[in-house]
């Protein structure tokens, strides 16, 4: 019996040793029971130093008021997402969010546990938008555009849709409102750009545009980027404005604004009711007047059904709504855009491609692009790259589009032929894929597909596919 007793304890250590987190255990008496790598790296401390010791031993910043873990232990409660900042025994700065909770066996208190996920690069990197959109403000004025002068303007939004001329043309129209905004559209749609053709287009033109992606951002740093830290708010807080502040007299936009934690949507709502934001730890208010334009990536209805998205932000949000289509949808634009960006990589990349080839155009019209324009652009760059001539063709077609004009031929091609032609016919198709995906080397193609090079060989000689 000891014997389980003691593998089960290795197991459970090596699987928490194995976790991507900084996790500390104590016992009632505060003594270390459990310590893993991720948390002596976050501490810069070894876990030796730190096993079997005192918490306030090793850490002597500590007190029992201040410790989280021993916090717990006295009051039995769990304490969730508590942001820390500290500097460890080397003099790195360490920001992390923490989950700290008691532990129960048979219903008696027998220590804590506590779980700390570093974000101090994300941290980092966050104060550094915040602290270069505040110099640029200082610099300029606040009137100027801390984005403006890279801004996108409607007029770059290519398109030779009617349907997609006319949301344009609505854009234009009631980008002069200070009413929110919400835009839907798949990824690769042009969101990003119709936002920046609103805030050009509104009365906030010469005021600050200032854009956040709400999507694999922890909710507390959100919280405290959006809406800015008094000093003292938490361990190493300090005062600083967030983006609401800094945004004020122009347009915020936050994309993905259904990844926001529901929590946080409240807080927005509140902004967008009566313009009053408060930073994390303060009592103070800040009157803000920000028009705030958010998007998302996947249909409102579908957003609100499996709750990503709050009934009353959504019906707040959605005074102005504009969908964008995806371009698979717009079957017109996708010669035009082709075209479009054939010209600018011409000019980027000195080149002279002065045309497409047939099947080429052919391929891209009965092709889903599942990435919408981003996708058809990047696959016009990779042509304009390896192309050599002045005609962009088959060959130069990324790997995707290759496999997708084989797919395409065998699914046109006649299938009621006997069973002997369609499997040869079958085969083919599966070497010249291989063949692709190995880039033409025979022997990893050969590999791929199960059977010897030489085999291989005779049949690429047979079938008459090209390496």
């Amino acid at each position: 019996m000891l014997k389980e007793n003691t593998i089960s304890k290795e197991i459970l250590s090596a699987i928490l040793q194995g976790i991507d987190e900084g996790i500390h255990a104590v016992n009632l008496s505060g003594e270390t029971i459990f310590y893993n790598e991720i948390a002596a790296v976050h501490d810069g401390l070894t876990v030796d130093e730190v096993n079997g010791k005192s918490i306030l031993e090793v850490f002597p910043s500590l007190t029992r008021h201040s410790s989280t873990l021993l916090k717990v232990i006295l009051t039995k409660e769990p304490i969730y997402n508590q942001p820390q900042s500290y500097v460890n025994l080397h003099g790195k700065k360490i920001e992390t969010i923490n989950t700290t909770l008691p532990i129960f066996i048979g219903g008696e208190l027998v220590g804590a546990v506590e779980i700390a996920k570093d974000y101090s690069r994300l941290k980092m990197l966050s104060e550094k938008l915040l602290d270069l959109h505040q110099r640029v403000q200082q610099k300029e004025g606040t009137q100027s555009v801390s984005m403006g002068r890279f801004s996108y303007q409607f007029a770059n939004l290519k398109s030779k849709n009617p349907e997609f001329l006319k949301i344009i043309h609505e854009g234009e129209k009631l980008a002069k409102s200070n009413s929110p905004v919400l835009i839907y559209g798949e990824s690769g749609t042009g969101k990003e750009l119709f936002v920046h053709g609103i805030h050009q287009a509104s009365l906030r033109s010469r005021g600050p545009f200032i854009a956040q992606n709400c999507a694999a951002i922890p909710e507390t740093l959100l919280e405290s980027l959006l809406f800015g830290t008094s000093k003292g708010s938490y361990t190493g807080a300090v005062e600083r404005a967030g983006l609401f502040e800094l945004a004020n007299g122009g347009t915020l936009f936050l994309d993905e604004v259904h990844a926001m934690p529901l929590e946080l949507q409240a807080k927005l709502l509140r902004v967008l009711e009566d313009g009053i934001i408060r930073r994390v730890g303060s009592t103070k208010v800040h009157l803000v007047n920000v028009r705030i334009v958010a998007a998302m990536n996947i249909p409102p209805n579908e957003a609100l059904e499996s709750k990503k998205l709050r009934p009353d932000l959504f019906y707040r949000l959605n005074v102005l709504m504009f969908k964008l289509l995806p371009l698979r949808e717009r079957k017109e634009d996708i010669p035009y855009l082709t075209d479009h960006f054939i010209s600018v990589y011409n000019n980027e990349m000195e080149k002279n491609v002065t045309a497409v080839d047939p099947s080429v155009r052919q391929l891209f019209l009965s092709y889903s692009w599942p990435g919408n324009v981003r996708e058809l652009k990047h696959a016009v760059e990779y042509m304009m790259n390896v192309c050599d001539d002045h005609v962009l063709t088959e060959k130069e077609l990324p790997i995707m589009l290759k496999q997708k004009n084989i797919a395409a031929v065998m699914e046109s091609e006649d299938n009621q032929l006997p069973l002997r032609e369609n499997l040869d016919r079958y085969e083919r198709y599966l070497i010249q894929k291989a063949m692709l995906l190995c880039e033409g080397n025979i022997q990893k193609a050969a590999k791929s597909l199960g059977i010897p090079r030489q085999t291989l060989q005779y049949k690429l000689k047979k079938s008459g596919i090209s390496k």
